[in-house]
């Protein structure tokens, strides 16, 4: 039984008895490459959430209408980034364990596989749907394996082929696509080109969702650590969500890489704050 955080995103009261989705912050960032400062996200998100009402004319649905429990954000390890994957996982664990689904607040991007080790333990079929500007798939960064450059690269090692779908990637080393386009994973540049057709093919399949925020184009989300011009629109990413969660047997998602100090105008956080309910609402 997880305790109730004491400032939780808005509408996300229920208790966790009762909980379907339970929300949980990872605040790391100490692999960050560029522009740290991930870690602050989950908090903000959070605390800002209440400039958004629960309700959303886009999907026609509340959040005071569906049960999620917010348990607030974990207290990882800075010096150790396998200490900090460890207790994501930890928590991880205690959500699956009682059937329920977690969705998780970054962070910069490395934290996803804390939580998808204990996702493919639970569901040994699970695919990825990866929305994302960069491929994050070196096999190592500066000498490290372990690096938000090099998360989906880490997953792929417990999935092997076929089972990564990554879309919206416009940025990576032409190993890394040359590496994808030699059958190791599913990629798509630039847009959601193909996403429909992907997520029928995946069927009934547990899906784990990764949203890496910097699929946004720059112009919508200045606020990230590693922003990359000729992204998608807002109301791109939503349409794409709408299509993964109405179709697929989501059984774990996760929103990184929010920078909220380098837009200090607020509109970053405010896009990543509808990210959140959108998904909500949607899964």
């Amino acid at each position: 039984m997880l305790n109730k955080n004491i400032e939780t995103f808005i509408g996300c009261d229920a208790e966790y008895s009762e909980a379907r989705i339970v929300l949980f912050g990872a605040p790391f960032d100490s692999t960050t490459s560029f522009r740290p400062g991930t870690r602050f996200a989950p908090h903000i998100i959070r605390s800002e959430s209440f400039g958004l009402e629960t309700y959303s004319p886009l999907l026609d649905r509340n959040l005071e209408d569906i049960s999620v429990f917010d348990s607030g954000d974990l207290e990882l390890c800075i010096g150790s980034s396998e200490k900090a994957l460890a207790q994501i996982s930890e928590r991880t664990a205690t959500i699956l364990a009682d059937n329920k689904l977690p969705l998780m607040i970054g962070g910069e991007h490395l934290v996803t596989l804390g939580a998808f080790r204990e996702v493919i333990k639970k569901y040994p079929d699970v695919h990825i749907i990866h929305f994302d500007a960069h491929t994050d798939l070196r096999d190592e960064y500066l000498g490290v394996g372990l690096s938000h450059a090099c998360v989906i690269r880490r997953c792929h090692d417990l999935t092997g082929d076929g089972r990564i779908h990554q879309f919206g990637i416009r940025s990576g080393e032409r190993s890394e696509f040359c590496w994808a386009d030699s059958g190791h994973t599913d990629l798509h540049k630039f847009n959601f080109d193909g996403l429909a057709e992907t997520v029928k093919q995946i069927g009934r399949k547990p899906v784990y969702f990764t949203i890496d925020l910097d699929v946004l184009d720059p112009s919508v989300f200045p606020g990230t650590g590693t922003p990359e011009a000729g992204g998608v629109t807002f109301m791109q990413l939503f349409d794409a969500m709408r299509i993964v969660c109405g179709n697929c047997n989501i059984v774990a998602a996760d929103v990184n890489e929010l920078c909220p100090t380098y837009d200090q105008s607020g509109v970053s956080t405010a896009v990543a704050c509808k990210v959140v309910r959108e998904l909500l609402l949607s899964i």
